[in-house]
């Protein structure tokens, strides 16, 4: 192979479609808006089709060329979804679950049960320390609509995208907090202030 030599060059990356999860669900879930730029058609990663479950749900989705725009309806509807290709967003949907007119399903994630934790499980607790009734199995999850309690610690196991999901819960869960706030620095470091500021933008 001869020579080539290196050329100057713009390349666009994508934001990560699984961080995205969490403000594409905090806009379904509190009825504000929330675009994402670099996030459109013939976006690489998989995770983009979290917004497809939102839609099912009833949230307004518009998948643009270069951005995606969810803005929430003042509802949610329950659903069974499989999430087998998108696992890495079940967290995310299993925190704002308690919030659907009706139960939640998540189907065929054994899979996050090998993550950084056994993040079905640890979903499950943290939803029952809330007060919501949940029912695992294998590789599913059932989360039935309730009104998850304020004051609750919210036991991370380490993982970041525990803390991450549970965050988007606090929303209508005043006082929720975290035994390791921190793990967050994995993939976000700046998670909680970035998250603050779309929390008072939303109000």
């Amino acid at each position: 192979v001869p020579p080539g030599g290196y050329r100057a060059t713009t390349y666009a990356i994508e934001p990560d479609a699984s961080t995205a999860s969490y403000f594409f669900a905090t806009a379904a879930l509190t009825g504000g808006e929330v675009t994402v730029p670099g996030l459109g058609e013939g976006a690489l990663q998989g995770d983009l089709a979290f917004v497809d479950v939102l839609r099912r749900m009833g949230a307004h989705v518009e998948i643009g060329a270069d951005r995606t725009t969810v803005r929430g309806t003042g509802e949610l509807h329950g659903l069974t979804v499989n999430m087998r290709d998108i696992s890495d967003t079940m967290p995310t949907l299993a925190a704002i679950a308690p919030y659907a007119s009706g139960p939640v399903r998540i189907e065929d994630v054994a899979n996050t049960r090998v993550k950084e934790c056994d993040r079905l499980e640890a979903c499950a607790e943290n939803l029952r320390r809330l007060g919501v009734a949940v029912e695992t199995g294998p590789d599913w999850i059932e989360i039935q609509p309730g009104t998850p309690a304020s004051g609750v610690e919210i036991k991370s196991y380490g993982d970041h995208r525990i803390v991450m999901s549970f965050a988007v819960a606090g929303l209508r869960a005043p006082g929720i907090s975290f035994d390791d706030p921190g793990c967050v620095r994995k993939t976000f470091p700046g998670f909680h202030e970035e998250f603050a500021e779309l929390r008072a933008a939303i109000g």
